[in-house]
């Protein structure tokens, strides 16, 4: 827990009193420190491998850990909508690998925040031996509505097999995967990855995003816009659509495990390719604007939006370069970019849109050595031009911790020699927390302990928020229905939301008073309104049923 100000107060009249004032005691400010720990290699298999773990973790000054629990459409839990997972050497039920780790970190101070990729749900050939996954209940041997899973504008679904966000049942899912856990476990979060449509376009850049053609996910389109042609990757509405799609799931989830458990902090792994606005540009594209971005455009990941509405409370951009490219030239693995600029450039801009919530930067571990790693902590924690500073950092991967643990190429040398996880992360410790040849910067980064910093909008809120849900008398969902927020007292619009394919729909962050939700009469044979009280802290949940006739 936070220390209060009374108790602050009181440990530095003690130093005051005991200590000389040139060696009074300072305390890190509150900063998040965390790995990434995924699940396709050791890490939280057996209980070994988790005090294993815990311990690096204690050991770097670390204070959070961001497991992959749910990795392709399973978990390494026992207790979530997705079965547990098969993976080879794990240890046999009844062990629990989430609920170890939570029981094992919490007994250390250290939090645990539960790592679920949102829509990728197998990559092999062969289907999962459990009946119940997803990918055999779900998959490509279904058809018509069963069949949720995601391809391309030609048809086609090469790599990984995704669920469609535009299938209003396999949105359902992809949210229960998150609640579930939210539900079942003490997390101190929940963690999207993959929250966007795929890599891999049809063309090449701006050519846009080629995915999201599931049949029931384009006639749910052609029913919002009344058009009914196979729109292309880049066609504006369509892209306009899909994005929708992905955000409407970040607010569900985070509405939805607000009611679970407020606490619990919602966070994304987010894209950062390329270089970040104003100086990316793509050719006609205008002025670096985000919407100009490859995020947005490409991956139809609209995370500063969602930063700005406040349904995500942390930020984590997997802000994956290179510290050596500094022009682009001077090793494999530069592919000819200036890695080092574009670091720092999505750094500046991550900050500097944080609105109500907070950013911790994530960089790539695996890509680089050492002691440029360690360069990439400090740029992470520095303030921006303007005076804005992330809350933290976390590193991809415990697993990986440095290019050496890597085939030699990663580094950029192919003469360069590997070296185990282990022997790597010992050395990594070392110069997060110890003076050494990897920084020439006093005193280390990580050299004393530091707590995770608080969420005030949540222990102190000061706003509240709405959901709610638009069915038929007989239960069936309204799906793409218009719903109008107004401020009761003074008839003042506030924003409208579309309900999703389940008739959900929901406001965050609004002030404390009185609000009138007005349903789009157009469908509905008249205007029909619901007036609502929100009280800070509170979570108004309403429901309509609305005739269609």
């Amino acid at each position: 827990m936070r220390r209060t100000v009374t108790a602050l107060l009181s440990l530095a009249l003690l130093f005051a009193v005991w200590l000389p004032a040139a060696t009074a005691a300072v305390e890190p400010a509150d900063e998040l420190r965390a790995y990434w720990v995924d699940a396709f290699g050791p890490g939280v298999y057996t209980e070994a491998q988790i005090d294993q773990l815990i311990a690096a973790t204690k050991a770097a000054n670390l204070n959070a850990i961001v497991a992959q629990v749910g990795r392709r459409g399973d978990c390494f839990c026992n207790r979530a909508a997705m079965p547990r997972t098969e993976q080879i050497g794990v240890t046999p039920a009844p062990f629990d690998p989430l609920q170890t780790l939570i029981d094992k970190a919490h007994a250390e101070g250290i939090e645990v925040h539960a790592w679920i990729i949102a829509t990728a749900i197998w990559n092999k050939a062969t289907p999962p031996a459990d009946p119940s996954h997803v990918y055999n209940t779900h998959g490509p041997t279904k058809t018509g509505y069963d069949d949720w899973v995601m391809t391309r504008y030609d048809g086609s679904r090469p790599g990984d097999t995704y669920l469609d966000p535009g299938h209003p049942d396999a949105a359902d899912y992809i949210v229960r995967m998150y609640t579930s856990v939210v539900e079942n476990y003490d997390v101190d979060g929940v963690n999207f990855d993959r929250i966007r449509y795929p890599d891999g376009q049809l063309g090449s850049w701006p050519a846009d995003n080629a995915w999201g053609y599931n049949p029931v996910a384009l006639a749910r389109f052609h029913a919002a816009t009344g058009r009914s042609d196979h729109p292309l990757p880049n066609d504006p509405q369509w892209s306009q659509w899909r994005r929708d799609q992905i955000t409407n799931l970040v607010r569900r989830v985070y509405l939805d495990s607000y009611a679970l458990k407020p606490h619990v902090r919602i966070s994304a792994d987010t894209i950062t390719y390329g270089d970040a606005p104003p100086y990316q540009r793509m050719p006609g594209s205008g002025d670096g604007t985000w919407e100009d971005s490859r995020p947005y455009r490409e991956t139809l990941q609209d995370w500063r939006g969602w930063m700005e509405e406040g349904i995500l409370d942390l930020n984590i951009p997997m802000n994956y370069k290179r510290e050596h490219c500094v022009t682009g030239t001077e090793a494999a693995g530069c592919f000819g970019f200036p890695q080092r600029a574009w670091y720092e450039h999505w750094n500046e801009y991550v900050k500097d849109h944080q609105y109500r919530r907070r950013a911790a930067i994530g960089s790539a571990l695996y890509l680089n050595y050492v002691a440029n790693s360690v360069s990439q902590v400090r740029k992470a924690l520095t303030p921006t031009a303007a005076g804005n500073t992330a809350i933290g950092w976390v590193g991809y991967s415990y697993r990986v911790p440095d290019c050496l643990a890597n085939p030699p190429s990663m580094c950029g040398s192919p003469t360069d020699q590997a070296r185990s996880g282990d022997a790597s992360r010992a050395e990594l410790t070392r110069a997060l927390t110890q003076t050494s040849e990897y920084d020439a910067v006093a005193p280390p980064v990580f050299a004393e302990a530091a707590n995770v910093p608080g969420m005030a909008w949540k222990s102190q809120p000061t706003t509240g928020h709405i959901r709610g849900t638009v069915l038929t008398p007989s239960g069936e969902p309204f799906d793409q229905l218009r719903v109008e927020l107004y401020d009761a007292e003074t008839d003042a619009f506030l924003g409208s939301r579309m309900t999703d394919g389940s008739g959900h729909f929901g406001f965050v962050d609004l002030a404390p008073g009185t609000y009138k939700l007005m349903l789009d009469g157009t469908r509905t044979h008249g205007r029909i309104v619901r007036v609502t009280k929100v009280t800070a802290g509170s979570l108004a949940t309403l429901e309509f049923a609305v005739n269609t006739r």
